[in-house]
């Protein structure tokens, strides 16, 4: 994949597992990247199953938060100029459908919505006040499944019956009612878009929720995962529109970064 010069690029990332460390949530290992994201006026997009509360303390960290983020796996869109987000109440529609469904399926999924702020650190390993952040939900129900593959199976359709969708991450299942990173990532392009100059779209992930949108960036960089399957090979791949970075998290993210600054002319 030939980069183009210049640094009219747009960043798209995943979090858990991605550009932060799966076990510690550190982005410390891709702060080189980092820096010359921001020296160069590069937008970084998060893109992740976190939610707005996460994100806005994460994109202060990083020195992003003039960026927009796609949260809870695609389900919701923030704008930085953009106090209020109407979500209508999509959650609490969520939850109710979701209760509908019979409870030999329903009762082997435990969510966010069921547990309190202590199991959710405790599943999670996030610290207090990050728990109380994702427990935030406006869009999407994250949770575990603790039912048999044939049960799964059943869960599965019934979901599909009520017009929820479920994303498989590297932690947890997500259901929605059907919007993905993917196709908010247009959105987000369209706003950084000058008449018929299109910003070079990047992105990287690491679980399968994340494939329509490596598939999707001009570029896609899969980044290896070893507490999870991970993805499996890429059509892109063959075409070098999607490679896989070199090493696992923020160090393989920092690496594969650097690598397409260098080749956009835009080195340290």
């Amino acid at each position: 994949m030939k980069i183009p010069q210049g640094n009219n690029l747009i960043v798209f990332t995943d979090l858990d597992g991605t550009l932060l460390d799966h076990g510690s949530y550190s982005f410390d290992a891709a702060s080189e990247a980092l820096e010359l994201l921001k020296r160069h006026q590069i937008p970084l997009i998060i893109a992740s199953s976190k939610t707005r509360s996460e994100v806005e303390v994460i994109q202060g960290a990083l020195g992003f938060g003039n960026c927009e983020a796609i949260v809870e796996n695609g389900a919701g869109l923030f704008l930085p100029d953009d106090d209020d987000i109407s979500t209508e109440d999509v959650y609490d529609d969520l939850l109710r459908k979701i209760a509908q469904i019979p409870s030999k399926y329903s009762s082997k999924f435990k969510g966010f919505s069921q547990w309190d702020v202590a199991e959710i650190l405790s599943v999670t390993g996030l610290g207090q006040h990050d728990a109380e952040r994702a427990k935030d939900r406006q869009f999407s129900e994250p949770g575990i499944w603790l039912g048999s593959d044939e049960e799964f199976a059943g869960f599965r359709n019934c979901l599909n019956d009520q017009g929820i969708f479920m994303q498989i991450g590297g932690r947890f299942l997500t259901l929605s009612f059907g919007s993905q990173k993917a196709g908010l990532m247009q959105t987000v392009i369209d706003r950084h878009s000058e008449g018929e100059v299109v910003p070079f779209s990047i992105a990287l992930g690491d679980a399968p929720n994340d494939v329509a949108m490596l598939e999707t960036a001009d570029h896609g960089i899969i980044v290896p995962n070893p507490s999870h399957d991970g993805i499996d090979k890429l059509s892109g791949e063959n075409t070098g529109n999607i490679v896989r970075a070199p090493y696992p998290g923020p160090r393989g993210w920092n690496a594969a970064v650097l690598e397409v600054l260098q080749n956009a002319g835009l080195g340290a």
